[in-house]
């Protein structure tokens, strides 16, 4: 997907929100470049314009419901299900949803975790976008495409605000789900 086609203005709108992304050098561990987005959600111009711009890439693609994950996730599903008229999902760790879920398990650096949704929250045929802030090694993402296929849902596409290029979510996400990725936001590193 060409982004400069789609939105108006794409590569000046990119360089703004590039500028409002804060790097915080060896966080959580030596080592690690850490793109910290609550900068761009606490100005108020970036944090719309991200909402305008997955807008308009998804306007037209029918999209019944947003799926995201707890919790930076929600910041930028919710504000986009509201605009393009569709559901949102809360994609939850074990123990946070109150009524019956399902669950789809993966894989940490160090042993697993797992995401729930309720087990009526989507339903077959349904066409979800899941959306996420940042795309790293992409197990939360892959986790939560295979709890919409569980479901019977076709995932549309998996967005982003940023992508680490240089750790292969993209390809990953595409390999274990099917499923295309698109991103705001290329950044280097890990």
């Amino acid at each position: 997907m060409n982004l400069s086609e789609t939105i108006a203005d794409y590569d000046n709108k990119v360089e703004f929100l590039k500028s409002t992304i804060t790097s915080i050098q060896d966080y959580p561990i030596k080592g690690i470049l850490f793109r910290d987005i609550t900068t761009l959600c606490e100005n108020g111009k970036a944090f719309k314009m991200v909402t305008d711009m997955f807008y308009e890439i998804f306007k037209d693609q029918k999209i019944d419901k947003v799926l995201s994950s707890e919790a930076r996730g929600f910041v930028f599903g919710a504000p986009l299900a509201e605009r393009l008229g569709a559901g949102f999902v809360m994609v939850r760790k074990k123990g946070k949803l109150p009524r019956e879920t399902i669950k789809e398990e993966y894989a940490l650096e160090y042993g697993t975790d797992e995401l729930h949704i309720h087990t009526n929250s989507v339903n077959k045929g349904d066409r979800v976008l899941c959306i996420d802030d940042l795309l790293a090694t992409g197990g939360t993402m892959i986790a939560t495409c295979k709890l919409a296929q569980k479901c019977g849902a076709e995932v549309v596409k998996a967005a982003f605000v940023i992508n680490l290029v240089d750790l292969g979510g993209y390809d990953k996400i595409k390999q274990e789900c099917g499923v295309d990725c698109v991103s705001l936001m290329d950044f280097p590193g890990h």
